[in-house]
């Protein structure tokens, strides 16, 4: 018996993005990343091609908080110190496809760290890998005014994604990667509207969307999953429709959020019937980042090295063309 297979068609397409320039295109990466250009809906490849495969971020961070848990430390205590160090770990050890390096110290509670000094940082890193970047400040809004100008002067010319650019305080972002040539992270926690919205300010300040990578918020496993799936589900749909303010590719910073639920965080004395926290840990951060990349996330930021490899796994089977199979 025969089986027709049913294929749907949408009328709009999901931009690209690129992030990171080569020598060629003015810049010092050694290639660089491109993410987007989907006709359908996640791994659906047989109703539309999807040139553009998910990507791995590694988070860096320029200082670890106190209360992260040994089991998280562990496989990182070697770089935990030095950025530069824990990037290239991430490149060349763990096969990360970007770092995402996260500006912690300028936030007047942690060390208050100039501008100058997260600068420096950031070249060292730059200098340390040659994958494309993505920079996040450290959430404060004035002193985020104060640092990204810095920032993006100090990266002119590669292309970095910056961010992150939120509905109160987005405008001195966008400035700074016009002037210096860098795409733009843009966040509104689990809303819609406002996600759109968002673009809509930042494109009409001369941003094209095609530099635009969405971040519609991110809740772990357990802790808020599946209200944030159907928002970044609902995000690919509109844009696979023709809303072009909603066709940019989009991002999950997955780590942060995920250890900082209790069951990825609680040692095994804490909670013997839980079993190995060395285990439960990254099983609930890769799990957490799988959920997303069949909503439609393109790029995922992640933490401990194990999820790394499982999210990795997870995307090369999802990607993979059955053997015999035709380009549609």
């Amino acid at each position: 018996m025969t089986v027709e297979l049913i294929h749907e068609t949408w009328p709009g397409k999901i931009l690209t993005v690129t992030i990171g320039a080569t020598p060629a295109e003015g810049g010092t990466r050694s290639s660089t990343v491109t993410v987007g250009g989907h006709g359908a809906l996640p791994f659906m490849t047989g109703d539309a091609p999807s040139p553009h495969r998910p990507v791995v971020a590694l988070e860096v961070l320029d200082m670890v908080p106190d209360n992260w848990p040994e089991h998280l430390r562990a496989p990182l205590a070697d770089v935990l110190d030095s950025p530069a160090a824990w990037a290239r770990k991430g490149v060349e050890e763990l096969g990360a496809d970007l770092i995402c390096l996260r500006l912690f110290s300028p936030h007047p509670e942690w060390r208050g760290t100039t501008p100058d000094e997260a600068a420096r940082t950031v070249r060292a890193v730059l200098d340390a890998v040659s994958v494309p970047l993505i920079i996040l400040g450290c959430g404060d809004p004035d002193v985020d005014n104060d640092l990204w100008p810095r920032v993006t002067q100090e990266t002119r010319g590669e292309r970095c994604l910056m961010g992150i650019a939120v509905p109160q305080n987005y405008k001195t972002l966008v400035v700074a990667c016009l002037a210096d040539g860098h795409a733009l992270l843009a966040e509104a926690p689990i809303d819609v509207n406002i996600q759109k919205q968002l673009s809509i300010l930042v494109s009409e300040m001369g941003l094209p969307p095609d530099r635009i990578v969405l971040h519609p918020g991110t809740a772990s496993l357990g802790y808020g999953l599946e209200y944030e799936y159907s928002i970044m589900e609902r995000i690919r749909l509109a844009g696979l429709q023709g809303d072009r303010m909603l066709s940019q590719p989009v991002a999950a910073i997955v780590g942060e959020e995920s250890w900082k639920a209790k069951e990825a965080r609680v040692s095994e004395q804490g909670m013997p019937a839980w079993g190995s926290a060395a285990r439960r840990g990254p099983a609930w951060e890769a799990a957490t980042a799988a959920a997303y990349l069949q909503a439609g996330t393109d790029i995922v930021v992640l933490l401990h090295p194990e999820a790394i490899g499982a999210v990795k796994r997870t995307i090369s089977e999802l990607t993979a063309r059955p053997a015999g199979a035709a380009e549609r």
